[in-house]
């Protein structure tokens, strides 16, 4: 596995143990909205905000993923629905493990929704990439999301903690998934995920001091991060908030200071 302990140094800071990264791929499931329009420029100001790694989809690698400024971990998104389809929790497998080594990848993700109607399926493809990407040495990222029918609550410690330890079970390395909305909680999360697991950003959302607050907590816990997107991407300075972040993920900074970042 020494491929994936290479690898997973470029995604992952080896001295704390956490990440920040920035999920771009949102161009397939609702569009080219405010932030990733010009991807270059955006990827920029996060990896200037210290930003671990990015993760987007292989048509915008050639777009946008270096060539210029601080360099940033490239994490190829495997998965993808549109919201215009007819299901959009079925994820559908739209590139390979094989092709984003092609294309420099330091890591691999898979969406999986679990609750959903099409759940089986996703199951299969995430055991199924789980070992291709051990066969390569590439780490994977599952993201995990409680959704469906049955999911009353998606934040619910319960199904957050199984849809966590799935993931954990299938053979990913890291798992995202929702913040369950409190430390208390999000511990029992952590402690039943046998790998490190970083929180979604969700939907945008009200105040700086929420997200940082948010942030915060998850890590105080051993949350190894986060991943987060439009409430980066779409921010005033994303990479004011990216180093807000990133100074709270890796040195534990205190929400209050973390704010003076963004009022700088």
């Amino acid at each position: 596995m020494i491929g994936k302990k290479i690898r997973i140094e470029r995604i992952i800071d080896r001295k704390t143990g956490r990440s920040v990264i920035v999920p771009m791929d949102h161009g397939v499931s609702i569009g080219p909205v405010k932030g990733i329009i010009k991807m270059a420029q955006t990827i920029d100001e996060v990896a200037s905000g210290g930003a671990n790694a990015v993760l987007m989809h292989k048509g915008m690698v050639g777009r946008g993923h270096r060539g210029y400024g601080r360099d940033i971990g490239l994490i190829i998104h495997l998965s993808a629905s549109t919201s215009l389809g007819p299901d959009p929790d079925h994820k559908v497998l739209v590139t390979s493990v094989e092709k984003a080594i092609k294309i420099g990848a330091d890591a691999v993700s898979v969406h999986v929704n679990v609750g959903s109607e099409r759940e089986p399926e996703m199951l299969i493809k995430l055991g199924t990439i789980a070992e291709i990407c051990d066969d390569w040495g590439m780490p994977l990222i599952a993201m995990m999301y409680p959704r469906g029918k049955k999911i009353k609550d998606e934040h619910d410690p319960e199904v957050v903690k199984l849809a966590s330890r799935a993931g954990a079970e299938l053979g990913a390395d890291i798992i995202k998934t929702n913040y369950t909305g409190d430390p208390d909680t999000f511990k029992e999360v952590i402690d039943g995920c046998p790998v490190p697991l970083v929180i979604a950003g969700g939907p945008k959302v009200e105040t700086d001091e929420e997200l940082l607050q948010m942030v915060k907590n998850a890590v105080d816990v051993g949350g190894a991060g986060v991943a987060i997107g439009r409430n980066i991407f779409q921010a005033k300075s994303p990479q004011k908030t990216t180093r807000a972040i990133s100074e709270i993920v890796h040195n534990n900074l205190e929400v209050e200071e973390a704010l003076k970042i963004l009022q700088s």
